[in-house]
């Protein structure tokens, strides 16, 4: 075969190989989709790896380690993945692929009697090369036609491929047709059992994570059940103490009245007012639920030295349930107050409530200032403060409640300022009057 379409056809192998990689490890990883600068360089490295081993007599095994690491650089640079999972996904990859190509190029040997699909750098072995690379393009268009695939079935795919890779080649051994070295089938059988434990070891790691996430929700959970606790506590012991001085406060009236002072018993009256007045006189959106909450999240922006503005266009007499409301609300205005209150410069100490109708749709976005680095992992948005903050459950908790009304919450952040905006489908309800 020309050596220069041999070369050209090498290096085509590896960019479809290189893509393909990149792809499912993006996807297994739940990461960015895959840019046009992460394929550019993947593309570039594997040129250069491949023309490296064209013009030297290094072994191959060295080409797929050198494979495997530039993918990993790949994907931890240019779409931020966790350095080791990329690297154990990248290593299995290459040796799956390197496995199925010699499995499909020998199969085409003894079903056409032939050993010359064995070398590469014949035509039948060009062709049983780009067979394979045929049927890995079509295993990935499938599979980015199946977004909501979930974890479970992606695991029984990777099984199934493990499973009839070792199948073909135990079966292999056992044909007589074609000639192949035992040594070279013991290692392939020992690679395809290396792969299958490999799949084996990678769901049991993701579910011990999911687990200890489970328990860290958990976790988190009963600290804001003991948060709410204590608020709810300490509301008891300020009634009980409004209700212990009552008799005070009604004594000192009746001695106001009864002198017919009822202008200072007016002023008095007023001034025990005055704390629940701070937390009831504002109307924002009617639902004098949701205005408490506000309302005591805008104190509280106000004790913190947080500038809070509020501007709301709300419907009257809708489905969505003030509960869920509060759920969205108060998770995301927590969040928004927790890292506001942690910037030291008080340009960013600011936080803004918008929510607006939009058709028969209710939109609620929260801004915060941002001083706090953020990080992606796992296709999460993470601090890179090691904190015991309860965002991942405060979110958690907003998506349910926005989920009831196929709605979703959605985050998102520039250098100084974190969105967090849920959008609510919501229906008109008639009241009786």
């Amino acid at each position: 075969m020309t050596d220069w379409i041999f070369i050209i056809s090498n290096i085509a192998a590896a960019w479809v190989r290189a893509a393909a990689g990149l792809y499912l490890i993006s996807r297994i990883l739940s990461t960015e989709r895959l840019g046009l600068r992460t394929i550019t360089a993947a593309w570039t490295g594997m040129t250069v790896i491949c023309l490296i081993f064209h013009f030297t007599s290094l072994p191959e095994f060295y080409r797929f380690a050198l494979e495997a690491v530039w993918i990993t650089i790949c994907s931890r640079q240019l779409q931020h993945t966790d350095t080791r999972l990329s690297l154990f996904l990248g290593i299995f990859y290459e040796i799956a692929a390197a496995f199925w190509q010699f499995l499909v190029s020998a199969w085409l040997g003894v079903l056409f009697h032939s050993s010359k699909f064995l070398d590469v750098q014949t035509k039948q072995g060009q062709t049983a090369v780009w067979i394979f690379y045929v049927i890995l393009i079509f295993l990935i268009l499938y599979l980015s036609r199946k977004q909501d695939m979930t974890e479970k079935a992606g695991f029984r795919i990777a099984s199934a491929i493990g499973v009839a890779g070792f199948l073909g080649i135990v079966t292999l051994t056992e044909q007589e047709t074609l000639f192949i070295e035992d040594e070279t089938l013991d290692m392939w059988m020992i690679l395809a059992l290396v792969f299958m434990m490999a799949v084996l070891i990678y769901n049991m790691r993701r579910q011990y994570e999911m687990e200890k996430e489970l328990a860290k929700l958990k976790t988190e959970q009963a600290e804001l059940l003991e948060r709410d606790y204590i608020t709810l506590n300490r509301a008891y012991e300020m009634n009980a103490k409004l209700f212990h001085d009552f008799h005070n406060h009604i004594g000192i009236l009746r001695q106001f009245l009864s002198r017919g002072k009822t202008k200072e018993a007016v002023e008095y009256l007023d001034e025990l007012q005055a704390p629940v007045r701070k937390m009831t006189d504002a109307v924002w959106t009617g639902d004098e639920t949701v205005d408490y909450l506000i309302s005591s999240k805008a104190a509280a922006a106000k004790d913190n030295d947080i500038q809070f503005t509020v501007q709301v266009e709300f419907p009257k007499h809708m489905n969505i349930k003030s509960i869920d409301l509060c759920a969205i609300l108060g998770n995301l205005l927590d969040n928004a107050l927790e890292a506001a209150g942690q910037a030291s410069d008080p340009k960013r100490k600011w936080i803004r409530l918008t929510i607006r109708r939009i058709h028969q749709m209710l939109v609620i976005k929260i801004e915060n200032g941002l001083e706090t680095t953020l990080k992606q992992e796992n296709g999460s948005l993470k601090t890179t403060k090691e904190e015991n903050g309860l965002h991942g459950w405060g979110l958690k908790s907003a998506q349910t409640a926005a989920e009831k009304y196929e709605g979703m919450v959605q985050t998102s952040h520039t250098e100084d300022t974190f969105y967090a905006v849920a959008t609510l489908s919501y229906q008109a309800v008639s009241v009786e009057t």
